[in-house]
């Protein structure tokens, strides 16, 4: 179709009224203020806040100066584009543990200049191994097991002038919890984190400035298992690790005079096996004994004379890194919504969210009394607690009261996925004022949100954003609750770009694929999960291992960051020959594959329902799929060779396709919606078999009468590519099909998390196989990607990934008539609001500043599209483009737009 075109030129008041120039929100690696920077060559980001429309960037300048800002340190001079993230520091070299200031002011296409930006700050990390003083201390005791107690570690020191500055850089073998003068260091918990320990160990820095005093200080620190070596998986697998707990502490402290002193972890501590937690797992929960408090064990004055003295070890430092990610950290607290009985006679507390974390009681009770607490996702069919499905896992913390007054109960170095307790030995009556869930989590920034006229489909986004909150615990878990709660890669990826609108995951998945790479075999195998803890042959997986390429690429698109495709792309290029070295003549058809895990499967199959998809032509459309990520990533980063290699394999990859699972007609070797959807997503098919492809998707959804059948792989995409040719209305009636199998069916029978399965709790109440039938598992959750980019229309496009240039597309259908969405980029807010009412149609769109967007409007023509009230032809700053489709395409850049016309679509 010949497209038209219209430029219009008039002028339009500026934004409130204002013509200025500002830069606000400035990050350093995608923090804000960071300590324990331990990158040599960290960037800089920053928004412009302009008060045009189409305001953009023209030219930058940053200054980097210490403390005072009279000493600088690096300026960039005054450079003329208009990139405004991750701007690399090109001045002489860091130092290690030193403490640098910044600035940034900009120009702007309209003539003006910022004011220089307030000042941020970052605090390097150690950088070399001989900068840390501090050594390995363990305990020694007996009692340091995995099945043993926690264990308390001491060391006082003396301050006698007055300080500037105190950084503490802290790690363990096992978890920590940090107090200095008996009040927390930090507000992280389950530290260090998880990473593959033995190559990558954390540590956190902290500013512990204003909790040092004059005269005595007590360095506390608080030691369990965690995941270092706490059984993992099953068969008893632990101390995967190492068996001992340790510890490594150094203290930086900095005088007014330039003269410094460090406090660091020696044969000078003393540790006692005899604290109050007896025992602590991560799938069994824990045992506090109140009566073994040591009240003022971490302050100055305790009589420490019956602890013991610790041993150096001489582990090494080369594993040791700076923490990129956000700690794990408490959010939001819950009062039970409801405190009963059921008919056996067990007191249950019920949250009303099925979330993860830990319960905080407060409480009196008689000395050696226990309250044993217990967790579950669901109750059964009769309102029983219900924990079959945590297999193995007990899942249970045990407190034992002092008798000593009121007092305060929740776990250190456990988790547990949960909405209901059950609760035994509580003393008195129940009151939920004394009884507060509290939600952990990655420390992650919030950046999306999405809503509709449909209540179901926000409940289902509500299920999408606790299925993650639940399970971005550190790492991407596949669940929360049972003895698993690992890094599956599959998972992960499914839900990646679902993941990258809800929360700002860009450190989150930054540092966990470096675990990826890390765990990845010599010969490119990737592990089904990481950090790997299930051995050497657990790997290589069609739409698992696919992990190492399809989360770099998804994390270009939302935050623009080349740097992810730069430390990944040996891993990709690692994965990808692992396949070409496993197939024959570019067919991949060996080893083994979990396949479109959890597919429709109908019990009693006779006449052949299941949606069973050949493992093998899976496995070929994500060596096509991955091999294409990698000719991505080499565009990115400009490797001209491989670039050529690759589109070459590529070719040859989807030729091998054709020959094996293809007839001349375009049928696949199987019908199921998975091969057609995999097929069409990835391009395995000539031009002139797609069309007859997407029909055959659609009959087979007809076929099951509007229902998915598809499992972990093929569901991510179903809708989309039932978009892209031309299905809109297909993809609405599965995203608002209520019965099984579909997104809104567990919706329908109460979910406040997505489920594994389709069919976790069935129409009669009753519960699918215990054995795999987790309530909290994000993967089907990736169904918001589909929701953000086509219901409500917010996009990017490849050319200007992270959303420097943006797409606004909204699909009208499925009896909404309204939806909006909103995403904090990495250049600002970008919103979208539309509306249909009695036939109009109108979309309210805020675009950031130094980016440009199109925008499409449902409707034959432009001139029936006005804008703020007043006819298109009179805004000056939005180019009409043409039509495309049923849609009109406007070019402009930032600002705050209201659309409308009387021609909805």
């Amino acid at each position: 179709m010949k497209k038209m075109f219209f430029v219009l030129i008039i002028s339009v008041p500026a934004i409130g009224g204002f013509a200025q120039v500002s830069v606000k929100n400035l990050r350093l690696e995608n923090r804000i203020n960071p300590v324990g920077m331990d990158v040599p060559t960290p960037r800089f980001s920053w928004q412009l806040i302009s008060g045009n429309k189409n305001g953009m960037q023209t030219a930058y300048e940053i200054r980097v100066t210490n403390k005072s800002g009279k000493s600088v340190v690096w300026n960039s001079g005054k450079q003329a584009t208009d990139q405004s993230l991750y701007v690399p520091y090109s001045g002489r070299p860091l130092q290690s543990a030193a403490t640098y200031y910044w600035q940034v002011r900009v120009w702007d296409n309209k003539g003006n200049t910022s004011d220089w930006s307030d000042r941020a700050f970052w605090e390097m990390g150690l950088l070399q191994k001989e900068d840390w003083k501090a050594k390995w201390i363990e305990s020694g005791s007996p009692a340091d097991s995995v099945n043993g107690p926690a264990l308390l570690f001491r060391k006082p020191f003396l301050i006698k002038k007055k300080i500037m500055s105190a950084t503490a850089f802290i790690t363990a073998h096992g978890m920590y919890e940090a107090s200095l003068n008996g009040r927390k260091i930090g507000d992280a918990f389950l530290t260090p984190g998880w990473t593959s320990y033995n190559k990558r160990l954390q540590y956190q820095a902290y500013d512990i400035t204003d909790l040092i005093a004059m005269g005595e200080n007590v360095i506390g620190m608080n030691v369990g298992s965690g995941w270092y070596r706490t059984p993992l998986a099953w068969n008893d697998n632990k101390n995967l690790y190492g068996k001992k707990l340790g510890l490594l502490l150094q203290v930086n402290i900095t005088y007014p005079d330039g003269s410094q002193e460090t406090v660091i972890s020696d044969n000078s501590w003393k540790t006692t096996d005899k604290g109050p937690i007896r025992f602590s797992e991560i799938y069994n929960g824990e045992i506090l004994d109140a009566r073994q408090e040591l009240p003022g064990w971490n302050n100055a004055g305790f009589d420490d004379q019956s602890w013991q003295p610790v041993a150096e070890k001489d582990y090494s430092k080369l594993n040791l890194i700076g923490t990129y990610n956000e700690p794990v950290l408490k959010h939001e607290s819950f009062q039970p919504v409801r405190i009963f009985k059921t008919a056996k006679g067990e007191q249950i507390i019920d949250f009303g969210q099925n979330m993860v974390g830990w319960v905080r009681f407060r409480v009196q009770g008689k000395a050696g009394d226990e309250m044993i607490v217990e967790h579950a996702e669901v109750l059964d069919k009769n309102g029983n607690f219900y924990t079959e499905n945590l297999r193995a896992a007990k899942a249970t913390d045990t407190y034992i009261f002092s008798g000593k007054g009121e007092e305060f109960f929740e776990p250190h170095f456990t988790f547990h996925g949960f909405r209901y307790l059950r609760v035994k030995g509580f003393p008195g009556e129940m009151k939920t004022e004394n009884i507060t869930a509290v939600a952990l989590y990655s420390g992650m920034r919030p950046s999306g949100q999405f809503k509709c006229s449909n209540p179901m489909l926000n409940q289902l986004q509500h299920n999408i954003q606790w299925g993650q909150r639940g399970n971005f615990l550190d790492v991407p878990t596949d669940c929360p609750q049972r003895d698993e709660r690992l890094g599956w890669t599959g998972d992960a990826q499914a839900f990646s770009r679902t993941a990258s609108f809800n929360m700002d995951v860009h450190n989150f998945f930054s540092k966990w694929m470096k675990d990826v790479a890390a765990d990845q075999s010599e010969d490119g195998k990737v592990p089904f999960v990481v950090p790997n803890v299930l051995g050497p042959e657990s790997g290589g997986s069609a739409g698992w291992s696919d992990v190492s390429t399809i989360i770099p690429w998804n994390m270009w698109l939302a935050y623009g960051d080349p740097k992810i495709l730069e430390d990944q792309y040996q891993s990709m290029k690692g994965w990808v020959g692992f396949m070409q070295n496993h197939s024959r003549d570019y067919l991949w058809n060996t080893g083994f594959h979990f396949g479109d895990w959890l597919f429709y499967r109908p019990a009693d199959d006779n006449d052949g329902r299941s949606a069973v998809t050949d493992k093998y032509l899976i496995a070929q459309c994500f060596f096509a799929h991955s091999t294409q990520l990698l000719i991505n990533a080499a565009r990115v980063l400009n490797k001209q060779n491989d670039i050529q290699k690759y589109s070459e394999l590529l070719h040859q990859v989807k030729d091998a396709f054709l020959k094996e699972y293809t007839t001349s007609s375009g049928r696949l070797v199987s019908g199921t919606q998975t091969a057609y959807v995999l097929a069409l997503q990835f391009d395995m098919l000539p031009d002139s078999l797609r069309a007859q492809a997407a029909k055959r998707l659609v009959n087979n959804i007809q076929d099951y009468n509007n229902h998915l059948t598809t499992g972990f792989l093929g569901t991510p995409y179903l809708c989309e590519v039932l978009t892209r040719y031309g299905y809109d209305t297909v993809a609405y009636k599965l995203l608002l099909q209520e019965t099984y199998p579909s997104w809104l069916y567990p919706v329908k029978m109460g979910a406040t998390t997505i489920w594994e399965r389709w069919d976790g709790q069935k129409p009669d109440s009753s519960f699918q196989t215990p054995g795999m039938n987790s309530f909290n598992h994000y993967a089907y959750g990736a169904i918001g990607d589909w929701m953000y980019r086509n219901i409500a229309g917010l996009d990017t496009y490849e050319d200007g990934a992270g959303y420097k240039k943006i797409r606004i597309l909204p699909h009208i259908g499925g009896n909404l008539n309204y939806a909006s969405a909103e995403l904090e980029t990495g250049y600002g807010k970008l919103s979208v609001n539309w509306k249909v009412n009695n036939g109009n149609f109108s979309m309210d769109v805020e675009i950031p500043s130094n980016t440009t967007a199109a925008i499409f409007i449902p409707v034959s023509t432009p001139a029936t599209i006005s804008e703020n009230g007043k006819p298109l032809s009179d805004e000056k700053e939005i180019i009409v483009k043409g039509k495309e489709g049923n849609y009109i395409e406007l070019q402009t850049g930032s600002g705050i737009y209201h659309f409308s016309t009387a021609a909805a679509k």
